[in-house]
C-alpha cells in the first residue's frame, strides 16, 4: 500500500519511504515515562510528536490497523528512592505502589490535557518480568550474556563483544568506548561497555525470582531488571520480534535504544528490531537547558494548573501547538513568547465539525514529509482564513486540524458564561464612551486570548456602537 509517507530513520541517517511489514497491522513502540516524578515539558514532546504520527498512521492505514505501544516503567532505582523519601513508614513495596500509581495517574491526566490519544497498549514493566527473564535466558544460551559478581551482588551482563555490529544506531565503535572506560569501576565486566540485564536485590529492595541456567548450572538471583531489557521484553511481547517504528527522545539513542537493539536482535536472531528509528530533538526552556538547580524545571502540571510559567496557567491545546510549531527533529526553545504566539494563532481558528470531511491535501503532504508540522500549521492557517471567509470550507479545516490534534473545540455556552461575557462587553462599551481606549483594547485582547471574539458595529436605528461576540475555539 503506497501512501507517500517518508520518515527520517536514525538507523540509516536518511529519509526513507515508509513501508510497513504488514499494512493490516502497522506497529509502533515509544518509550514512556519512568513514574517517580511528574512529567516535565521535555517528556511532553515525544508524547505529542508520536501522537501526531499515530493519528497520521490511523488515517493512512485505518484506525483498526495500527497498534501503538507506549510503556510505563514502574521498576527503577529512582522509584525506590522516591518511595523511601515520601513514605518512610510504609513497607517498601507499598510505598513503591503509591508512588507509581500517583505518578502514572498524573501522567495520564497531563497528556490527556495535551490532546494525546491513549496508546493501543500501555504495558507496565512489572507485568512483564517473566518475559524479561526469558529473553535473558535466551541471551545466556546463545553466548551473548554472562554472570558476574558486581559491587552489590550477582549480575547478568550483556556481552557487547559478542555482537559484531554493536553500535549501529549511535555510530559508536566498541573500541572507542573501551579506550575511555573507567577500568577500576568496571573490573567485573568482560568489556567496559557491557551492561546490566539483571541485578541482585538487597533485602530492602524490590525483587523477583530470576532463575537462570548457564552451562547446565542453575543460578538463582533474586533481583530486578536492568532498564534496557524492560523495553525489549514489552515491545517483543506486544508487537513482535520485528516491528515497524520505534520512537523516543534524542537522549535515548545511546545507551538505551542501542542496547535494546543488541538484546532483542541477539536473543531473537533477527537482523533488525524495528525498521525505522525516530527521535525528537531536545527541549530548552527560555534559551537554557532545563535544570532544577537553574530554577527552570517545568512540569506539564505546572503549566496547566499553576502560574509558575509566565504568571498564568496555559491551556493544553496551546502547549501542544507551541510544540508542533518546531519540526520534531529540531531543538525547541520553550518560552512564554512561543506560548503566546500559539495562543494568538488558535484564537483566529474557527471551531466546527469535521466528521464528514477529509484532511486537505496541503496538510497531508506536509505531514507525509517526515511529520513536517511547521508546514502543516502554515497550511492550516490558510485553511482557517478560508473557513472564516466561507463557512462551507469549515469542515475541511477542522478535519485537517484534527490530524494534528489541534482542532478548536466547539464550546457549549452556558448561561453563566453568557452573562459573564456580556458584562465584560458592556464594561468595554462604557470604556469606549469614556474614551478609555487603552483599557478597552486590553479587555478585547484578554477576551480574544480566551477564545471570545468581539465584533463592533452600529445599531441601524440609533447609530450607536454595538458589540456582538462569539466563541472561536
Amino acid at each position: 500500500m503506497a501512501t507517500g509517507l517518508k520518515l527520517y530513520n536514525t538507523l540509516t541517517r536518511d529519509k526513507i519511504d515508509f513501508e510497513p511489514i504488514d499494512a493490516d497491522n502497522v506497529r509502533m513502540y515509544v518509550c514512556g515515562p519512568t513514574v517517580y516524578d511528574f512529567a516535565h515539558i521535555g517528556n511532553a514532546r515525544p508524547v505529542i510528536v508520536f501522537d501526531v504520527l499515530f493519528r497520521l498512521l490511523r488515517h493512512l492505514y485505518g484506525a483498526d490497523h495500527v497498534t501503538y505501544a507506549r510503556n510505563i516503567t514502574d521498576v527503577d532505582d529512582k522509584i525506590n528512592a522516591r518511595a523511601l523519601r515520601d513514605f518512610p513508614d510504609l513497607p517498601l513495596n507499598e510505598a513503591i505502589a503509591k508512588v507509581t500509581q500517583k505518578t502514572a495517574d498524573q501522567f495520564h491526566s497531563d497528556v490527556a490535557a495535551l490532546g494525546a490519544l491513549p496508546p493501543s497498549i500501555e504495558p507496565r514493566a512489572t507485568d512483564n518480568i517473566a518475559q524479561m527473564v526469558a529473553i535473558i535466558q535466551q541471551l545466556l544460551d546463545k553466548g551473548h550474556a554472562y554472570v558476574a559478581e558486581g559491587t552489590e551482588g550477582k549480575e547478568v551482563l550483556f556481552a557487547t563483544g559478542s555482537m559484531a555490529d554493536y553500535g549501529q544506531l549511535s555510530k559508536r565503535k566498541l573500541e572507542d568506548q573501551q579506550a575511555g572506560a573507567r577500568v577500576a569501576v568496571e573490573a567485573h565486566k568482560k568489556n567496559p561497555a557491557d551492561f546490566v540485564l539483571w541485578k541482585e536485590s538487597a533485602a530492602d529492595q524490590p525483587g523477583w525470582a530470576g532463575d537462570f541456567v548457564l552451562d547446565g548450572e542453575k543460578i538463582a538471583i533474586h533481583g530486578r531488571p536492568g532498564w534496557h531489557i524492560e523495553c525489549s521484553a514489552m515491545s517483543g511481547r506486544y508487537l513482535g520480534e520485528e516491528f515497524d517504528i520505534h520512537g523516543g527522545g534524542l537522549d535515548l539513542i545511546f545507551p538505551h535504544h542501542e542496547n535494546e537493539i543488541a538484546q532483542s536482535r541477539c536473543a531473537h536472531g533477527t537482523h533488525v528490531m524495528a525498521n525505522v528509528w525516530m527521535h525528537n530533538g531536545f527541549v530548552q526552556v527560555e534559551g537554557r537547558k532545563m535544570s532544577k538547580s537553574d530554577g527552570n524545571f517545568v512540569t506539564i502540571h505546572d503549566l496547566l494548573e499553576t502560574d509558575t510559567f509566565g504568571g498564568r496557567k496555559w491551556p493544553g491545546e496551546v502547549l501542544r501547538l507551541a510544540m508542533l510549531m518546531t519540526h520534531y527533529r529540531e531543538p525547541i526553545d520553550f518560552s512564554v513568547k512561543r506560548l503566546e504566539e500559539a495562543e494568538r494563532l488558535l484564537a483566529k481558528w474557527p471551531a466546527g465539525d469535521g466528521e464528514d470531511a477529509s484532511p486537505d491535501p496541503s496538510v497531508m503532504a506536509a505531514l507525509a514529509d517526515d511529520l513536517n508540522t511547521v508546514a502543516a500549521i502554515h497550511a492550516l492557517h490558510a485553511l482557517a482564513s478560508a473557513a472564516n471567509a466561507d463557512p462551507s470550507r469549515l469542515a475541511r479545516f477542522v478535519a485537517s486540524a484534527e490530524l494534528l490534534g489541534v482542532a478548536p473545540k466547539k464550546s457549549d455556552i452556558s448561561d453563566d458564561l453568557t452573562r459573564a461575557v456580556q458584562a465584560l462587553v458592556d464594561m468595554r462599551l462604557e470604556m469606549l464612551k469614556s474614551k478609555n481606549f487603552a483599557e478597552a483594547d486590553k479587555l478585547r485582547d484578554d477576551l480574544a486570548a480566551k477564545g471570545i471574539q468581539l465584533k463592533d458595529g452600529k445599531d441601524k436605528e440609533t447609530g450607536e456602537r454595538v458589540t456582538s461576540w462569539e466563541v472561536k475555539r
